[in-house]
């Protein structure tokens, strides 16, 4: 930053005598080095600058033009505020280019107002821009960070350990196999990803890549739960393979040992696809073959089955296997859809549109949508007040427009300075703002003090300030980022009193000018840090983890009631309420976001409202999508008429879940005077169900499992103490 910027300053101010160019080049660099935060290695950054290069044009221009008049620049930088701030609903990428985005439509909004001059503006802003662009890409080169597939294919690779060790004698993971499964899945986790390696945007690739991390890590997490076989010992072959029924049970476990191994060789695949874009589509078409001979003779009908509806006469469920085998059948049939779920997912991230995977009904609705489209949907679903990032871009437009009518309407001296405060020192949470603003004082009044005394020491001698600046940018560059926003603020006061005193007859009032309007922006800041969602992520945390737990328990009842009345849905679209919860999880993921990025709450005088980690967030949002995906599974063809003890017990345990979820949701509610550290911790009892009826087909069996993986997840959520092995994710790591 220190050689560009200065670099440019001095070429133009001095080569060729183009002070309009000077000041656009040095805040060019300011804006996309400085005050932007995007994130990834040197290369990275500037690949987005780059691309956004035709949108610093625009903004300059516009921003030119609309400056004359007061109204119109006020405008203006209501939707243009607005607009660039609601482009972090586009990935962590854009979310970090927007404030630098926001100062080059700032600094032309201010006086002079000279239209005239745009030819001026846009040479210095595409010469800071490039030449930053090449300083990021060629100096001080960073090691590239692991990349998202390489982290999902060595995940994947995992996963194959654990189902090649399933699908042979003993049949079980050992402890070592499970810490390992577990290390894998918490690779995978949004925390230990670095930013700019999170498959964050709207476009099909980035969906299909964060679908292909959360199918791995599902999959691992049934596969180290998958009940013993009947070679783990002598307990499990007592239980699974009585002899009266030991020929059934042994031909049936053939047919799990047959899905394990096509899991096994579907994840290797997988990971090949990630690594170097081969296809899986044949082991994926194997994998679907053993599921489908696995499910029927689960099921104990007949292969010449159309369509999914059963022959007349055929049977509803299998002769002669007990209840803990067919419990383990809906285990593994599990453990190939969400392997089904991964190949699709993964060939659709290295091939987009022209994958060559068959995709799962409903699983990938995103497959066939071009871009705009989707972008749409990313911004439709956020584009109400109960999303972070609608609230965050009204609250930055709302103030940075006030900032502006203030400095137009009053004639602020050096107004930009005001807007600018208001830009840098507004967070989401009013406690952050107040701290923030605290110190941006205490560091503006000491750089206003230190400007004073070298302006008035140094008086006209330009050439002081010319030797002085580079020296005072490296050292503001480099200390301000590290020691805080107080140092950073008093150091940029001191840079840029030494800049304009290369510009105009320097004097000591303009260090008075730069204190009074940073309190004017920090005051600005704090007005709206109180009116427009003063508590930031932390309530809407709440309020969407409660919302999503009341839409899955309605899809647990609904669900719960087809199964029992043998009913099915023709695609997983057609689950009722399925829509409200996708709604409901795209809503709490990103209050998820924003809340880790936040200072912990605080509750009344000061005190914090409770531990941090009491409530385990990213579990509630896990609990939404098994939810999602276990309704679509349960309602799938083949159909199984339950008997009438069945169908009650299957009806009575999803009643019994969706209550607990209703509980815990109530205890989220930011609306109830329940404070979120006396979230229910579910007893392991009520996990529990009762007592199996006898002859029930192996759809009730994979109901129950999926019932007993929510209760799982409940239980998670409000589990306060994690482990190291296991991490915030829960027991199993995910």
């Amino acid at each position: 930053m220190t050689l560009v910027a200065g670099g440019c300053f001095y070429l133009f101010r001095y080569g060729f005598d183009r002070p309009v160019a000077a000041i656009y080049a040095l805040f060019t660099v300011v804006a996309l080095g400085g005050l932007s935060r995007i994130p990834g290695t040197g290369r990275q950054q500037a690949a987005v600058i780059l691309r956004l290069l035709p949108v610093c044009w625009v903004l300059v221009t516009v921003g030119t033009y609309l400056s004359v008049r007061t109204w119109t620049a006020a405008v203006g930088m209501l939707v243009v505020g607005f607009t660039l701030a609601f482009s972090a609903v586009g990935g962590p990428r854009l979310a970090g280019a927007a404030p630098g985005l926001q100062l080059l439509y700032i600094l032309p909004s201010f006086p002079p107002y000279d239209p005239g001059s745009l030819g001026d503006r846009l040479i210095g802003t595409t010469t800071g821009a490039v030449l930053f662009v090449a300083a990021e890409a060629l100096l001080f080169r960073e090691p590239a960070p692991l990349p998202y597939r390489e982290r999902a294919a060595r995940t994947a690779l995992n996963a194959e350990h654990c189902a090649t060790r399933l699908a042979a004698p003993p049949y079980a993971l050992t402890d070592t196999d499970v810490r390992a499964a577990r290390a894998a899945g918490q690779a995978l986790r949004p925390l230990n990803v670095p930013e700019a390696e999170r498959p964050a945007g709207p476009g099909v690739r980035d969906r299909a890549l964060t679908h292909t991390g959360l199918a791995i890590r599902t999959l691992l997490s049934r596969l180290a739960q998958l009940p013993a076989g009947p070679g783990a010992g002598p307990a499990a072959r007592q239980e699974t393979a009585p002899d009266a029924t030991a020929g059934p049970v042994r031909e049936a476990e053939l047919g799990v040992t047959a899905v394990l191994r096509a899991v096994a060789a579907l994840a290797a695949a997988t990971a090949a696809c990630l690594r170097a874009g081969d296809s899986p589509s044949a082991e994926q078409e194997a994998l679907a073959a053993a599921r489908e001979r696995l499910s029927e003779a689960s099921a104990g009908t007949a292969a010449t089955r159309a369509h999914g509806s059963l022959p007349p006469g055929g049977t509803m469920c299998a002769p002669g296997l007990p209840p803990a085998v067919l419990r383990r059948h809906a285990a593994v049939l599990e453990i190939a859809d969400a392997a089904l779920a991964m190949g699709a997912a993964a060939d659709l991230a290295v091939r987009g549109r022209h994958a060559t995977v068959e995709l799962p009904v409903g699983h990938f609705w995103y497959a066939r949508s071009p871009d705009p489209v989707l972008w749409w949907h990313r911004m439709h679903g956020h584009a109400g007040r109960r999303s972070v990032f609608f609230q965050n871009a009204v609250r930055m437009a709302l103030a940075l427009t006030a900032a502006r009518l203030v400095a137009g309407v009053d004639t602020l001296p050096h107004g930009f300075w005001a807007t600018l405060a208001t830009l840098t020192l507004t967070r989401t949470t009013l406690g952050a703002t107040w701290s923030t603003i605290r110190l941006a004082l205490a560091g503006t009044l000491a750089g206003a003090l230190v400007s004073a005394g070298i302006l008035i020491l140094a008086g006209s001698g330009t050439a002081v300030y010319a030797v002085l600046l580079p020296l005072l940018m490296l050292f503001a560059f480099t200390v301000g980022p590290v020691k805080g926003m107080g140092w950073a603020q008093g150091l940029f006061t001191v840079t840029v009193a030494l800049v304009f005193a290369q510009l105009a007859q320097p004097t000591w009032r303009l260090a008075e000018v730069r204190i009074l309007d940073v309190l004017v922006g920090s005051a600005i800041g704090a007005v709206f840090g109180v009116l427009a969602w003063p508590r930031g992520a932390h309530d809407e945390m709440r309020r969407a983890g409660a919302e999503l737990l009341r839409r899955a328990a309605e899809i647990v009842v609904a669900t719960s009631a087809s199964v029992a009345g043998g009913a099915a849905s023709p695609a997983p679209s057609g689950v009722p309420g399925r829509r409200s919860l996708q709604r409901a999880v795209i809503l709490a993921e990103s209050a998820y976001a924003q809340l880790q990025s936040e200072p912990p709450a605080l509750g009344g005088r000061g005190r914090r409202a409770g531990p941090p980690h009491v409530v385990d967030w990213q579990e509630t949002l896990i609990t939404g999508h098994h939810a999602l995906w276990g309704s679509a599974r349960m309602l799938e063809p083949p159909l199984a008429e339950l008997s009438p003890a069945a169908a009650e017990s299957a009806g009575t345990l999803g009643e019994r879940v969706a209550g607990r979820m209703l509980l815990v949701s109530a205890a989220l509610d930011p609306g109830e005077d329940t404070p979120a550290t006396s979230v229910p911790l579910i007893d392991p009892a009520l996990a529990a169900f009762s007592a199996e009826p006898p002859g029930a087909p192996r759809r009730y069996y994979a109901t129950v499992a999926w019932l007993g993986s929510l209760m799982t997840d409940l239980r998670r959520i409000a589990h306060a103490d994690h482990t190291p092995e296991a991490g915030p994710g829960g027991a199993d790591g995910r």
